[in-house]
Protein backbone atom coordinates (compact mmCIF):
# COMPACT_ATOMS: atom_id res chain seq x y z
CA UNK A 1 0.00 0.00 0.00
CA UNK A 2 2.87 2.16 0.08
CA UNK A 3 2.73 5.82 -1.75
CA UNK A 4 5.24 8.03 -2.88
CA UNK A 5 5.39 11.80 -2.04
CA UNK A 6 2.70 10.67 0.92
CA UNK A 7 4.08 13.94 2.83
CA UNK A 8 3.41 16.32 0.40
CA UNK A 9 -0.04 15.10 -0.30
CA UNK A 10 -0.99 15.46 3.31
CA UNK A 11 0.68 18.94 3.31
CA UNK A 12 -1.95 19.55 0.49
CA UNK A 13 -4.84 17.79 1.75
CA UNK A 14 -4.03 19.56 5.00
CA UNK A 15 -4.13 23.58 3.09
CA UNK A 16 -7.60 22.05 1.73
CA UNK A 17 -5.64 22.07 -1.45
CA UNK A 18 -7.00 19.63 -4.47
CA UNK A 19 -5.93 16.42 -4.18
CA UNK A 20 -5.98 12.81 -5.92
CA UNK A 21 -7.14 10.95 -2.81
CA UNK A 22 -7.61 11.72 1.03
CA UNK A 23 -5.56 10.22 3.45
CA UNK A 24 -5.26 7.47 6.48
CA UNK A 25 -3.44 7.86 10.16
CA UNK A 26 -4.05 3.77 12.10
CA UNK A 27 -3.83 6.19 15.27
CA UNK A 28 -2.02 5.21 18.05
CA UNK A 29 -2.39 1.87 19.25
CA UNK A 30 -2.71 1.44 23.25
CA UNK A 31 0.42 -0.73 24.95
CA UNK A 32 -1.23 -3.63 25.19
CA UNK A 33 -3.02 -3.39 21.28
CA UNK A 34 0.81 -3.71 19.48
CA UNK A 35 1.14 -7.25 20.31
CA UNK A 36 -2.68 -8.13 19.02
CA UNK A 37 -1.77 -6.38 15.74
CA UNK A 38 1.25 -7.67 15.61
CA UNK A 39 0.01 -11.33 15.91
CA UNK A 40 -2.70 -10.56 13.26
CA UNK A 41 -0.75 -8.40 10.48
CA UNK A 42 2.60 -10.68 10.78
CA UNK A 43 4.66 -7.62 11.55
CA UNK A 44 7.20 -7.10 14.54
CA UNK A 45 7.54 -3.56 14.79
CA UNK A 46 5.64 -0.02 14.46
CA UNK A 47 6.69 0.93 11.27
CA UNK A 48 6.29 -2.14 9.58
CA UNK A 49 2.86 -2.46 10.85
CA UNK A 50 2.31 1.33 9.51
CA UNK A 51 3.24 0.71 6.50
CA UNK A 52 1.51 -2.63 5.70
CA UNK A 53 -1.61 -1.12 6.44
CA UNK A 54 -0.60 2.15 4.00
CA UNK A 55 -0.20 4.77 6.98
CA UNK A 56 0.32 8.38 5.61
CA UNK A 57 0.91 9.70 9.17
CA UNK A 58 3.44 9.76 11.97
CA UNK A 59 3.05 11.08 15.41
CA UNK A 60 6.44 12.01 16.37
CA UNK A 61 5.76 14.02 19.70
CA UNK A 62 8.22 15.51 22.08
CA UNK A 63 7.30 13.05 24.67
CA UNK A 64 9.81 12.13 27.37
CA UNK A 65 12.25 15.31 27.19
CA UNK A 66 11.64 16.94 30.28
CA UNK A 67 14.97 15.81 32.67
CA UNK A 68 15.05 18.00 36.10
CA UNK A 69 17.86 16.64 37.63
CA UNK A 70 16.13 16.47 41.12
CA UNK A 71 13.81 13.61 39.13
CA UNK A 72 10.76 16.17 39.33
CA UNK A 73 8.54 15.90 36.56
CA UNK A 74 7.42 18.67 33.87
CA UNK A 75 4.03 20.11 36.07
CA UNK A 76 4.37 17.80 39.11
CA UNK A 77 3.75 18.63 42.23
CA UNK A 78 6.47 16.80 44.31
CA UNK A 79 4.36 13.85 45.01
CA UNK A 80 3.93 11.61 41.75
CA UNK A 81 1.36 11.33 39.18
CA UNK A 82 -2.08 13.17 40.14
CA UNK A 83 -5.17 13.56 37.68
CA UNK A 84 -8.31 15.78 36.77
CA UNK A 85 -10.54 14.81 39.28
CA UNK A 86 -8.55 15.37 42.19
CA UNK A 87 -7.37 18.05 44.17
CA UNK A 88 -3.88 19.85 42.73
CA UNK A 89 -1.31 21.52 44.36
CA UNK A 90 -2.75 25.33 43.24
CA UNK A 91 -5.83 24.45 44.63
CA UNK A 92 -5.51 26.47 47.95
CA UNK A 93 -3.69 29.17 46.60
CA UNK A 94 -5.48 32.33 46.68
CA UNK A 95 -2.78 35.22 45.61
CA UNK A 96 -1.45 36.01 42.47
CA UNK A 97 1.69 35.67 44.52
CA UNK A 98 2.05 32.39 45.26
CA UNK A 99 1.02 30.96 41.98
CA UNK A 100 4.30 32.83 40.60
CA UNK A 101 6.07 31.27 43.62
CA UNK A 102 5.06 27.86 42.72
CA UNK A 103 7.67 25.42 40.85
CA UNK A 104 7.05 25.95 37.71
CA UNK A 105 9.85 23.88 34.78
CA UNK A 106 12.49 25.09 33.50
CA UNK A 107 12.71 25.02 29.60
CA UNK A 108 16.97 24.65 30.00
CA UNK A 109 15.72 21.06 31.38
CA UNK A 110 14.17 20.25 27.85
CA UNK A 111 16.45 17.63 25.63
CA UNK A 112 14.98 16.76 22.27
CA UNK A 113 17.31 14.65 21.08
CA UNK A 114 14.87 11.67 21.05
CA UNK A 115 12.57 12.77 18.75
CA UNK A 116 14.82 14.66 16.80
CA UNK A 117 16.02 11.84 15.83
CA UNK A 118 13.10 10.10 14.85
CA UNK A 119 12.45 12.74 12.74
CA UNK A 120 15.23 12.70 11.30
CA UNK A 121 14.93 8.88 10.07
CA UNK A 122 11.20 9.24 9.48
CA UNK A 123 11.45 8.89 5.87
CA UNK A 124 8.44 10.37 3.20
CA UNK A 125 5.57 10.56 6.27
CA UNK A 126 3.31 13.18 7.29
CA UNK A 127 5.16 14.08 10.77
CA UNK A 128 2.88 15.58 13.32
CA UNK A 129 4.76 16.84 16.15
CA UNK A 130 6.07 19.33 18.82
CA UNK A 131 5.53 19.53 22.40
CA UNK A 132 1.36 18.09 23.40
CA UNK A 133 0.78 21.34 24.50
CA UNK A 134 -2.18 20.04 26.67
CA UNK A 135 -2.53 23.59 28.36
CA UNK A 136 -6.38 23.04 29.47
CA UNK A 137 -5.43 19.29 31.09
CA UNK A 138 -2.40 20.86 32.77
CA UNK A 139 -4.89 23.01 34.48
CA UNK A 140 -7.22 20.81 35.23
CA UNK A 141 -4.64 18.59 36.66
CA UNK A 142 -2.92 21.91 38.65
CA UNK A 143 -6.06 23.00 40.48
CA UNK A 144 -7.94 20.58 40.36
CA UNK A 145 -10.91 19.82 37.93
CA UNK A 146 -13.91 21.10 39.92
CA UNK A 147 -11.69 23.69 41.47
CA UNK A 148 -10.29 24.87 38.31
CA UNK A 149 -13.65 25.18 36.67
CA UNK A 150 -14.83 27.33 39.47
CA UNK A 151 -12.20 29.30 40.04
CA UNK A 152 -12.85 30.65 36.33
CA UNK A 153 -15.84 32.16 37.42
CA UNK A 154 -14.98 33.10 41.36
CA UNK A 155 -11.07 33.87 40.73
CA UNK A 156 -10.55 34.76 37.11
CA UNK A 157 -7.61 36.41 37.79
CA UNK A 158 -6.00 34.09 39.46
CA UNK A 159 -6.43 31.41 36.87
CA UNK A 160 -5.14 33.84 34.06
CA UNK A 161 -1.84 34.23 35.86
CA UNK A 162 -1.71 30.19 36.10
CA UNK A 163 -2.67 29.80 32.36
CA UNK A 164 0.11 32.44 30.93
CA UNK A 165 2.63 30.02 33.49
CA UNK A 166 1.64 26.89 32.13
CA UNK A 167 1.18 28.55 28.14
CA UNK A 168 4.22 30.06 28.41
CA UNK A 169 6.23 27.09 29.25
CA UNK A 170 4.72 25.34 26.22
CA UNK A 171 5.25 28.66 23.94
CA UNK A 172 9.05 28.36 24.98
CA UNK A 173 9.45 24.47 24.89
CA UNK A 174 8.02 24.76 20.99
CA UNK A 175 10.11 27.58 20.17
CA UNK A 176 13.21 25.50 20.99
CA UNK A 177 11.60 22.65 19.40
CA UNK A 178 10.63 23.84 16.09
CA UNK A 179 14.10 26.16 16.06
CA UNK A 180 16.08 22.33 16.36
CA UNK A 181 13.71 20.56 14.36
CA UNK A 182 13.83 23.03 11.22
CA UNK A 183 11.95 21.17 8.04
CA UNK A 184 11.60 17.83 10.04
CA UNK A 185 8.14 19.04 11.08
CA UNK A 186 5.20 18.83 9.28
CA UNK A 187 2.67 19.89 12.21
CA UNK A 188 1.99 21.04 15.62
CA UNK A 189 -0.26 18.70 17.23
CA UNK A 190 -1.99 19.65 20.31
CA UNK A 191 -4.12 18.10 22.85
CA UNK A 192 -6.92 19.57 24.75
CA UNK A 193 -10.01 17.34 25.61
CA UNK A 194 -12.80 20.45 25.53
CA UNK A 195 -15.84 18.17 25.32
CA UNK A 196 -17.96 15.52 27.03
CA UNK A 197 -20.61 13.37 25.01
CA UNK A 198 -23.20 15.91 25.19
CA UNK A 199 -22.00 19.70 25.57
CA UNK A 200 -18.15 21.13 26.06
CA UNK A 201 -16.87 21.24 29.52
CA UNK A 202 -17.64 24.62 30.45
CA UNK A 203 -19.07 28.15 28.56
CA UNK A 204 -18.17 29.41 26.13
CA UNK A 205 -17.30 32.76 28.23
CA UNK A 206 -14.14 31.02 29.70
CA UNK A 207 -13.38 29.12 26.72
CA UNK A 208 -13.14 33.01 25.15
CA UNK A 209 -11.18 34.01 27.87
CA UNK A 210 -9.08 31.58 28.98
CA UNK A 211 -8.82 29.10 26.22
CA UNK A 212 -8.40 30.63 22.91
CA UNK A 213 -6.38 33.18 22.80
CA UNK A 214 -3.66 31.12 23.48
CA UNK A 215 -5.12 28.53 20.82
CA UNK A 216 -4.41 30.99 18.59
CA UNK A 217 -0.45 32.16 19.74
CA UNK A 218 0.11 28.42 19.19
CA UNK A 219 -1.28 28.46 16.24
CA UNK A 220 0.75 31.84 14.65
CA UNK A 221 3.84 30.49 16.42
CA UNK A 222 3.13 27.17 14.57
CA UNK A 223 2.84 28.84 10.80
CA UNK A 224 5.73 31.20 11.48
CA UNK A 225 7.93 28.37 11.71
CA UNK A 226 6.07 26.83 8.59
CA UNK A 227 4.28 24.32 9.87
CA UNK A 228 0.74 23.17 9.96
CA UNK A 229 -1.26 23.16 12.92
CA UNK A 230 -3.61 20.00 13.81
CA UNK A 231 -5.93 20.32 17.20
CA UNK A 232 -7.27 16.90 18.87
CA UNK A 233 -10.43 17.57 20.91
CA UNK A 234 -12.67 14.63 21.77
CA UNK A 235 -16.08 15.44 23.12
CA UNK A 236 -18.90 17.38 21.88
CA UNK A 237 -16.94 20.72 20.68
CA UNK A 238 -19.43 21.73 17.90
CA UNK A 239 -19.87 25.40 19.14
CA UNK A 240 -16.57 25.94 19.59
CA UNK A 241 -15.17 24.86 15.91
CA UNK A 242 -16.29 27.97 14.47
CA UNK A 243 -13.78 29.84 17.15
CA UNK A 244 -11.16 26.76 16.50
CA UNK A 245 -11.19 27.95 12.70
CA UNK A 246 -10.58 31.69 13.44
CA UNK A 247 -8.35 30.75 15.64
CA UNK A 248 -5.40 29.54 12.72
CA UNK A 249 -6.28 25.37 13.19
CA UNK A 250 -5.98 23.69 10.03
CA UNK A 251 -6.72 20.47 10.93
CA UNK A 252 -9.57 18.85 13.77
CA UNK A 253 -9.21 15.64 15.33
CA UNK A 254 -10.30 13.15 16.14
CA UNK A 255 -14.08 13.57 15.66
CA UNK A 256 -15.94 11.57 17.81
CA UNK A 257 -18.31 9.92 15.90
CA UNK A 258 -20.84 9.42 18.51
CA UNK A 259 -20.82 13.10 20.32
CA UNK A 260 -23.52 15.61 20.30
CA UNK A 261 -23.21 17.39 16.30
CA UNK A 262 -19.96 15.39 16.23
CA UNK A 263 -20.89 13.34 13.25
CA UNK A 264 -19.67 13.41 9.62
CA UNK A 265 -22.98 14.87 7.80
CA UNK A 266 -23.36 17.99 10.55
CA UNK A 267 -19.67 18.47 10.55
CA UNK A 268 -19.70 18.53 6.87
CA UNK A 269 -22.51 20.57 6.39
CA UNK A 270 -21.55 23.43 8.72
CA UNK A 271 -17.66 23.43 8.38
CA UNK A 272 -16.45 21.35 4.91
CA UNK A 273 -13.72 23.32 3.24
CA UNK A 274 -13.31 26.05 5.98
CA UNK A 275 -10.51 23.13 8.23
CA UNK A 276 -9.57 19.79 7.26
CA UNK A 277 -10.29 16.34 9.37
CA UNK A 278 -8.65 13.77 10.84
CA UNK A 279 -10.56 10.32 12.32
CA UNK A 280 -14.47 10.31 12.36
CA UNK A 281 -14.71 6.06 12.31
CA UNK A 282 -17.05 5.56 15.20
CA UNK A 283 -14.51 4.04 17.93
CA UNK A 284 -17.71 3.37 20.45
CA UNK A 285 -19.62 1.58 18.05
CA UNK A 286 -18.41 0.22 14.54
CA UNK A 287 -14.76 -0.17 14.82
CA UNK A 288 -15.34 -1.58 18.26
CA UNK A 289 -18.36 -4.18 17.48
CA UNK A 290 -19.68 -3.92 13.92
CA UNK A 291 -18.51 -6.12 10.94
CA UNK A 292 -15.80 -5.45 8.78
CA UNK A 293 -18.21 -4.98 5.81
CA UNK A 294 -19.96 -2.05 8.44
CA UNK A 295 -16.48 -0.85 8.96
CA UNK A 296 -16.42 -0.69 5.45
CA UNK A 297 -19.58 0.99 4.96
CA UNK A 298 -18.43 3.44 7.71
CA UNK A 299 -14.78 4.67 5.42
CA UNK A 300 -17.03 5.02 3.04
CA UNK A 301 -19.58 7.51 4.36
CA UNK A 302 -17.21 9.73 5.95
CA UNK A 303 -14.99 9.76 3.06
CA UNK A 304 -17.54 10.97 0.71
CA UNK A 305 -19.10 13.75 3.36
CA UNK A 306 -15.97 14.79 4.38
CA UNK A 307 -13.85 13.83 2.16
CA UNK A 308 -11.40 14.96 -0.09
CA UNK A 309 -9.67 16.88 2.42
CA UNK A 310 -10.09 14.16 5.47
CA UNK A 311 -7.41 11.72 7.20
CA UNK A 312 -9.49 8.34 8.04
CA UNK A 313 -8.82 7.85 10.95
CA UNK A 314 -10.17 6.57 14.39
CA UNK A 315 -12.74 8.69 16.28
CA UNK A 316 -10.31 8.29 19.04
CA UNK A 317 -6.63 7.53 18.20
CA UNK A 318 -6.01 4.88 21.40
CA UNK A 319 -6.58 2.05 19.47
CA UNK A 320 -7.87 -0.69 22.74
CA UNK A 321 -7.24 -4.06 22.54
CA UNK A 322 -11.48 -4.43 22.20
CA UNK A 323 -11.02 -3.21 18.51
CA UNK A 324 -11.12 -6.89 16.83
CA UNK A 325 -7.37 -6.35 14.13
CA UNK A 326 -10.06 -7.10 11.39
CA UNK A 327 -11.77 -4.14 11.62
CA UNK A 328 -8.60 -2.17 11.65
CA UNK A 329 -7.78 -3.94 8.24
CA UNK A 330 -10.67 -3.24 7.26
CA UNK A 331 -10.63 0.47 8.02
CA UNK A 332 -6.68 0.75 6.56
CA UNK A 333 -8.06 -1.18 3.22
CA UNK A 334 -11.69 1.42 3.06
CA UNK A 335 -9.80 3.99 3.41
CA UNK A 336 -7.62 3.33 0.10
CA UNK A 337 -10.47 1.66 -1.85
CA UNK A 338 -11.95 4.82 -1.04
CA UNK A 339 -10.16 7.67 -1.33
CA UNK A 340 -10.24 9.05 -4.36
Amino acid sequence: MHHKNRRELIQRLVAREPVERSGFWLGWPHAESWEILHRYFGTSGERELREKLGDDVRWIGAFRVYNDPSGRGMFDPGHGKFIHANTGPLSDFTTIEEIAAWHWPNPDYLDFSGPLQELREAGDIYRLSGMWTCFFHTLCDLFGMEDYFMKMLTDPELVAVATDKVCEFYYEANERFFTAAGKEVDALFMGNDLGSQLNLLCGIEPMERFFLPWLKRFADQAHRHGHQVFMHSCGAIHPLIEKIIAAGVDCLHPLQARAVDMDAATLARDFKGRIAFMGGIDSQGVLTSGTPGQVRADVKRVRELLGPNVIISPSHESILPNMPPENIEAMALAAREFAS
